[in-house]
């Protein structure tokens, strides 16, 4: 099943959470090299991440939205799926 955006982009801010490099982000992520500079470079833009020496940290911000994503499985789903909810694109 293929995964929409707003999945890959929940679990590369998860994944970035304690700081990792770009390697651990494909293969944790299990993306390409290919996609994910295209995603690292929208969640740096947007301000969810950031890079440091190649290292990649979520931010407050980022932070905040996986909070959120986790409260609306919650209250969705009854528990925290750590999962996000698919949204339409």
């Amino acid at each position: 099943m293929r995964r929409s955006r707003q999945q890959i982009i929940y679990e590369i801010l998860k994944i970035c959470k304690n700081g990792v490099n770009k390697t651990k982000i494909v293969y944790q992520a299990n993306i390409n090299f290919g996609s994910v500079r295209f995603y690292l470079q929208y969640l740096i833009e947007s301000h969810l991440i950031y890079a440091n020496q190649g290292i990649y940290q979520t931010t407050s911000n980022g932070t905040s939205l996986l909070e959120s994503i986790n409260q609306v499985n919650v209250e969705r789903y009854g528990y925290d799926t750590a999962e996000p909810v698919a949204v339409e694109e």
